[in-house]
């Protein structure tokens, strides 16, 4: 199993590094690149590739090279694992998730819900978008888990652990879902920039709903992460510290006017810290805890 073990890992990294790409589409106001056509680029399956048709053609094309590899690795998971064994579920779940991740996608492209499009719509959809977004991370966190020897999720027993799990996760929800509206609002309306011509938009009074609830939530964060019953492995100990990386970079990011390396960097962490959260939690949650990274 080490094989398999060690390609759920890449398929991980993978979508990581697919979802920094996204970012990078959005911050780069590259979305409406491909014009409103979908799956093809400009109505060609190979366009020209300059400037913003560029950047998301290449999004596009590596988003669909990570479908490709999420349902190769649900084929391994099912040819490999016996029947019952809980990686079948989180494989199959990861394919239901990249599905519908493509399917968002191309209803963000179809409606033109990009480049300068400033409705409500699109607000809507971008942090719906993200929340999809972390659940392909989460089943995909799971199957590794599970092929690495970890145990089922037991929900009944330790209702404490279970209650904060719970809270930790809908935490981290609602703050990257607000995180994702904030950094529309920084892509459309930079500080720094032309202001709107009329009344101050409301994405830009959205701005500070995101850092307010990230403090609170980095306090909560480091708090949990050193309470008893989530054992005392290396993601545990890595938790309160990628805690600490989120709000600094953060700052970072608003002290120097979220240029797009900033915000990368950020999402980045962000994306690590939510893997982390489930590992840690599903070792927590396990009948078990048979295994660590």
């Amino acid at each position: 199993m080490v094989g398999i073990v060690r390609y759920a890992w890449f398929v991980l990294v993978f979508n990581v590094g697919v979802i920094l790409l996204g970012a990078l589409v959005r911050a780069t106001g590259s979305g409406a690149g491909c014009g409103r056509s979908w799956p093809t680029c400009q109505g060609v399956l190979l366009p020209q590739l300059e400037g913003a048709t560029a950047i998301e053609f290449t999004h596009r094309a590596v988003s669909g090279i990570a479908l490709g590899l999420v349902a190769l690795l649900a084929v391994l998971v099912w040819r490999r694992a016996g029947p019952g064994r809980p990686a079948r579920t989180g494989a199959l779940l990861s394919v239901v998730a990249i599905v519908v991740e493509a399917l968002i996608g191309a209803g963000i492209v179809l409606a033109e819900w990009v480049g300068e499009d400033t409705s409500v719509a699109r607000a809507v959809a971008v942090p719906l978008h993200l929340v999809n977004t972390l659940f392909l991370l989460a089943v995909l966190t799971l199957t590794v888990f599970w092929l690495s020897g970890g145990a089922p999720l037991d929900w009944r027993s330790r209702p404490s652990v279970r209650r904060m799990v719970v809270l930790g996760a809908v935490a981290l929800v609602l703050i990257s879902a607000t995180g994702a509206v904030t950094a529309l609002a920084d892509t459309l309306f930079p500080k720094g920039g032309v202001a709107p011509e009329t009344t101050e938009h409301f994405l830009t009074r959205l701005r500070v709903v995101h850092p307010v609830l990230a403090v609170l939530a980095a306090s909560a964060g480091w708090w949990v992460s050193v309470r008893s019953g989530f054992g005392d492995g290396l993601a545990t100990r890595l938790f309160p510290v990628l805690v600490g990386l989120m709000v600094a970079s953060g700052a970072v990011n608003v002290l120097l006017g979220t240029p797009t390396w900033t915000q990368l960097v950020h999402l980045g962490l962000a994306d690590i810290l939510w893997i982390v959260f489930v590992w840690v939690s599903a070792r927590a949650l396990s009948a078990q805890v048979t295994v660590d990274v």
